[in-house]
């Protein structure tokens, strides 16, 4: 998603919300017929991470590949993401998904280089 409006991050400027969010992706391969049921505990799990205030949470499908999930993670704060890390709540979700998936890929702390911004669309007539 490069942008000709791509601009440099400034990501360890103090008071910087960007400088604060930690950013995770995970592949997910769903064992065979567990699509729906992964899909439907993620979204639980997601739902309940943003009630807590820990994360937002992206899941998109392999259009090629209707078994592979990307899921992306943006955490509120290293801090946040600590503390959901011992959440017995957030655990409970965490041991169902040995039963429904395969993590072969995680990245768990990417760094933001650069991001594309959004420009106002003019009217073309």
């Amino acid at each position: 998603m490069i942008s000709i409006d791509a601009v440099p991050t400034s990501f360890h400027a103090k008071g910087n919300k960007m400088a604060e969010e930690v950013m995770s992706v995970a592949i997910l391969e769903a064992l065979p017929g567990k699509e729906e049921d992964l899909v439907m505990m993620l979204r639980e799990l997601y739902s309940m991470m943003n009630r807590k205030g820990y994360c937002r949470d992206w899941l998109y499908r392999d259009s090629g590949r209707l078994d592979r999930f990307v899921h992306f993670r943006k955490w509120r704060s290293a801090e946040m993401r600590s503390e959901a890390q011992i959440d017995p709540d957030v655990h409970r979700y965490w041991q169902q998904l040995p039963d429904l998936c395969t993590i072969p890929t995680v990245y768990e702390n990417l760094e933001t280089l650069f991001e594309s911004q959004r420009t106002p669309s003019s009217s073309h007539s």
